[in-house]
């Protein structure tokens, strides 16, 4: 069987888009290092324990069947809660630590650039994309604006709210004199008493679920329709880009 002229050309071209595909180098940047990486999914999965824990330290099960000598069931579930805690309040302190010492994508959540009116103006061309209104998104090596303004007012300050009033709650049960109390628990009489800090610990439980779920879209949302990867580098650390156009 013969090959007419148009489709010796359409193979032609298919050939060299194939290889095109091929040798195309696909641009790459080393953006979080492995202490930043595993900082981040250490803190999702004592996330997740502390908010399941939580929610039923604060909601208990009405019963359980048999005798109470033989139902531990609530300590074992406080206990998976203070070991997610420390979990949480030792990473936290580890990562402050290496926004110190890694590399500068890693002092973006810690150090954003609040004083810089570019910097503002690109919260804002982010704020717009995020709505659909801007027809193509900026590539950005680490953090976007946006996103390191989320991440500062919306988790570590949340996170370190949650790790005082937790460790404030927890030296309630270790007793007067205690080091939980004595390094938190000024946080009880300054927020009036102890249900207080109960009820806007449990609260923040919320608003960690609630960001957590918008973390999650925006990151699969960003991975699909932005111009560089977002889940995969959190779990290898490089950032590829989709197109070798500059911004």
């Amino acid at each position: 069987m013969t090959m007419s002229v148009k489709d010796k050309e359409d193979v032609a071209e298919g050939e060299q888009k194939a290889e095109e595909l091929i040798t195309r180098k696909q641009t790459a940047v080393y953006v979080y290092e492995a202490p930043v990486r595993l900082w981040h999914w250490i803190t999702v999965f004592s996330v997740i324990t502390l908010c399941l824990t939580g929610y039923f330290i604060g909601s208990p099960l009405p019963t359980q069947p048999g005798e109470a000598i033989d139902n531990y069931l609530m300590g074992y579930i406080r206990f998976a809660h203070f070991t997610a805690g420390y979990i949480v309040a030792i990473a936290f302190v580890a990562r402050i630590y290496w926004s110190l010492v890694g590399n500068h994508h890693a002092r973006e959540l810690f150090f954003p650039k609040l004083f810089r009116a570019k910097w503002w103006k690109e919260v804002g061309h982010e704020v717009r994309w995020y709505l659909f209104m801007e027809k193509t998104p900026k590539k950005y090596i680490g953090h976007n604006p946006l996103g390191q303004l989320a991440m500062f007012f919306f988790f570590v300050l949340g996170m370190l709210f949650m790790i005082v009033t937790g460790f404030a709650l927890y030296g309630e049960g270790l007793g007067m004199d205690s080091w939980a109390d004595q390094m938190f628990g000024w946080v009880i009489p300054l927020m009036g008493q102890s249900q207080d800090v109960h009820t806007w610990h449990h609260l923040g439980m919320w608003y960690l679920i609630i960001f957590i779920m918008i973390h999650v879209y925006v990151a699969v949302r960003e991975d699909i329709m932005s111009r560089q990867s977002m889940i995969s580098t959190m779990i290898g650390g490089w950032r590829m880009f989709k197109d070798d156009r500059p911004d």
